[in-house]
């Protein structure tokens, strides 16, 4: 068969054969991929929207204490995916650590919701209140971070292994994999639409056991999807550890710290072969910054060590530059943390805000506050299929950009939004405590104001993940090395891990400081008679400051270029 028939970014079938272009990939192998995220988006946010509303309800906690087991839990849902990362580009390949992770991820669903279900480990409630006891919260707990491991050797893997189904040496499969991305994002609405609206409710008003069963049927349903597409899938081959391989730039460019850089960089240690030798990996080309690693690469006579050169000595110019791709990652990756805290508000205090509205849609039915997050939901259900299909081509025409906008410029207008939706909750409040004190409404558990005057800054929030959620996973797949993508995926998702954190944080040092001297603070368990509105103008300033940084960030970084085929 004529080589045109293969990839050419080193990937491979099932079986570990040459990935062939028409057997294997392209849309015909992420349809797969796409279902799978979105039954595995289903099952994660059916068992999250609601659950500060579950730890409020049946383990009897306090607003803060919900609010901060949320966050803290979905913060290291995004931590863990270092994990997963670190396995699939060192050792197991993106296919098989997807494969072994789902295992813990349905366990620990299959706990939840036994510990939501059966007696003896869910909860006894009367009329007034929940009583769990320690072991009850315990194997809640324990089902809670085992999801999270789970989640962690899936989140940063199925993106990166979506894309991998596209061969970046073909322009027109470059072009595809572009608007995967977009699409993958609206797979994983789609799940969260039903989690948000139909599993909420079936919460609220049938149970909570049958409320995280469904989740975990939709986990299993995942599962199947994912192996169903196995034979049409292409498989990156795992590099070796690419800690490893930073380390290993590090100390040659310590123990070399007193050798001159020759002026002519074409001098600097590099393979001849046009094939990298880092397994999966194409070669990187030289760039004019952070120099001092660039002693890593400088030959010496002391480089070779009977006869063999020692990687702990001397490295490649495309190892050196692996490291100053992450570097140059971590600001734009730090700007991001400030985002993710403003998205986490959607699972803590908008929900608390809408606890103390009038949630009626008609005269007998009741839309719990949890399920407002489908209209950030729809918001990106909509605005996905209008990015790719509508705005793209009419900003083309005026940057010339093949994707319409860099992916900087992307990510930029969404953190802009970020900032008018943390006003416009703001100003929702302000209204809502005026309104309130008006009509002396402070001990009201229902205010008669309808919770539909929410849907604006889910519907902003909505539209600025469209922009910079979207555009950090092409982002970050792009501008990462060929062997560190999982890891890199990784990485951006730590930017959800430490908003959630950053979050918790905020409110812990708020609530202390805004409750001395017997105050209740911005933040008590009635919230009537607190200051949430205060609360949203901090994020909206922190948001400010944080989009100031981004655009001086965004003007100084380089894009990578990569040469030639990998192994």
């Amino acid at each position: 068969m004529a080589e045109a028939d293969y990839t050419n970014n080193g990937t491979v079938d099932i079986k570990g054969n040459p990935a062939n272009k028409k057997k294997t990939g392209n849309w015909k192998a992420c349809r797969f991929i796409l279902g799978n995220e979105c039954c595995e988006r289903l099952a994660y946010y059916g068992m999250s929207t609601n659950l500060v509303n579950y730890l409020g309800d049946r383990l009897n906690q306090g607003n803060v204490a919900a609010s901060n087991n949320v966050t803290n839990w979905s913060g290291t849902c995004y931590v863990t995916p270092l994990i997963g990362a670190f396995l699939a580009d060192s050792y197991l390949g993106r296919y098989w650590t997807i494969a072994s992770f789902v295992i813990i991820y349905i366990i620990g669903m299959t706990l939840l919701t036994l510990s939501a279900s059966v007696t003896g480990l869910k909860p006894s409630c009367d009329k007034d209140s929940c009583h769990p006891t320690t072991g009850q919260t315990a194997a809640c707990f324990v089902a809670l971070y085992m999801i999270a491991l789970g989640t962690g050797g899936i989140k940063p893997c199925v993106s990166s292994f979506g894309a991998d189904q596209f061969d970046e040496t073909d322009e027109t499969e470059r072009k595809r994999k572009s608007s995967f991305f977009n699409w993958f994002y609206l797979s994983i609405n789609i799940g969260a639409l039903v989690a948000s609206s139909v599993l909420v409710w079936i919460q609220m008003n049938v149970g909570w056991g049958w409320g995280f069963g469904v989740p975990a049927v939709a986990m299993a349903v995942a599962v199947v999807f994912f192996f169903l597409g196995s034979k049409l899938y292409r498989l990156q081959k795992p590099g070796g550890s690419p800690i490893t391989r930073i380390v290993q730039v590090i100390v040659a460019s310590i123990r070399k710290s007193n050798v001159q850089v020759p002026a002519d960089k074409s001098l600097l240690y590099e393979t001849v072969e046009e094939e990298s030798q880092i397994q999966g990996s194409r070669k990187l080309e030289y760039t004019n910054k952070f120099k001092f690693f660039d002693k890593a690469a400088v030959k010496t006579q002391d480089d070779n060590i009977k006869g063999l050169t020692s990687p702990w000595r001397l490295c490649t110019v495309t190892q050196v530059e692996e490291l100053k791709s992450i570097v140059r990652l971590l600001p734009v990756w730090a700007s991001g943390i400030v985002f993710s805290t403003v998205y986490s508000q959607m699972s803590t205090m908008f929900v608390l805000q809408g606890n103390t509205m009038d949630q009626h849609m008609g005269p007998h039915f009741q839309i719990p506050s949890a399920s407002l997050s489908l209209f950030d939901t729809l918001s990106v259900i909509f605005w996905a299929p209008v990015y790719d299909r509508i705005i793209v081509p009419y900003a083309r025409k005026f940057t010339g950009h093949e994707r319409g906008f860099t992916q900087l410029q992307r990510m930029g207008i969404g953190l802009f939004i970020s900032i008018v939706s943390m006003i416009t909750a703001g100003i929702l409040e302000v209204v809502r405590l005026n309104f309130v004190r008006k009509n002396n409404y402070y001990d009201l558990k229902y205010i008669p104001m309808s919770i539909f005057w929410q849907v604006p800054q889910y519907f902003l929030i909505g539209c600025a993940e469209v922009f910079t959620f979207i555009g950090q996973l092409e982002f970050f797949y792009d501008q990462a090395p060929d062997a560190m993508r999982s890891l890199c995926s990784a990485l951006s998702l730590t930017t959800v891990a430490l908003g959630n954190y950053l979050s918790t944080m905020l409110v812990t040092i708020v609530t202390k400081t805004t409750t001395r001297g017997g105050k209740l603070g911005w933040i008590p368990d009635n919230m009537n008679r607190g200051h949430l509105d205060y609360f949203y103008w901090l994020l909206a300033i922190l948001s400010f400051l944080n989009f100031i940084v981004y655009l001086w960030i965004s003007k100084w970084f380089t894009y990578k270029k990569a040469t030639g085929h990998p192994q």
